[in-house]
């Protein structure tokens, strides 16, 4: 018992450890960054922000693209549902001549009998 309660706390220990080294990577990426942008004119600074919006501009039209090529292989594909021939009016078993399971014909049912409509006890 005393193994695993040391094997679990060690685990949290580490998931700590790792949360805390994320927070502080962020941070001083964040520190970076601002630095970076600092020392930029307010043209260069600009620039760059046009730049970066027409390429998510292309990427976002590339995967538009690949999304519809994706969407039109599934619909064509022979290994789906829609690709198959497949009707419920095979010869195999003709679902149009079976019996309606969703009607009952038992007469044991409080309501289909005339009279009152609660139940009898």
């Amino acid at each position: 018992m005393g193994l695993l309660q040391n094997l679990v706390s060690g685990m949290g220990k580490n998931r700590k450890e790792f949360k805390e080294k994320m927070r502080q990577a962020q941070e001083e990426m964040k520190i970076q960054k601002l630095l970076e942008e600092r020392q930029k004119s307010a043209n260069r600074r600009e620039l760059e922000k046009h730049m970066e919006e027409q390429e998510e501009a292309q990427i976002k039209a590339q995967l538009d693209r690949i999304h519809k090529q994706q969407n039109k292989e599934m619909w064509k594909s022979k290994k789906t549902l829609l690709g198959e021939k497949t009707t419920i009016l095979r010869d195999d078993r003709p679902i149009l001549k079976e019996k309606n399971i969703f009607i009952d014909h038992s007469n044991d049912i409080p309501f289909t009998k005339k009279g009152d409509m609660f139940f009898k006890w």
